[in-house]
C-alpha cells in the first residue's frame, strides 16, 4: 500500500487551486475508497466581466433569446459553452 502525502493547508481557494493543478491527486487520496455523492444545489462559481457588445449583435441575441424563451444572458453562455467545447474537442 502506497503512503500518502498529507494535503497542504491552503490560505486561499486560488492557492489551493493552483496546488492541484501542479500536483497528482492521487498522491494525496486514495481513489479507491471513493464513493459516489450528489451536491444537488452545488452551484458553478461565477465571475462578472464587462463585455461590449455592438448593439445589433445584442438585440439579435434577445431575439433569438426570446424565441428560445430564455434569459439573453443565458444564451450567451449556451452559445459559448457549445462553440468553446467544439473548438477543444477540434483541437486534439
Amino acid at each position: 500500500m502506497k503512503k500518502l502525502k498529507n494535503i497542504p493547508k491552503f490560505k486561499t481557494e486560488e492557492e489551493e487551486r493552483e496546488f492541484w493543478n501542479r500536483n497528482d491527486s492521487s498522491e494525496f487520496i486514495d481513489w479507491n475508497k471513493s464513493k459516489l455523492t450528489s451536491l444537488p444545489k452545488l452551484k458553478p462559481s461565477t465571475k462578472t466581466i464587462s463585455l461590449r457588445l455592438p448593439e445589433f449583435l445584442l438585440n439579435d441575441i434577445k431575439v433569438i433569446a426570446h424565441k428560445r424563451d430564455v434569459p439573453y444572458q443565458s444564451l450567451i453562455k449556451m452559445i459559448l459553452k457549445e462553440r468553446i467545447d467544439e473548438e477543444l474537442r477540434n483541437s486534439v
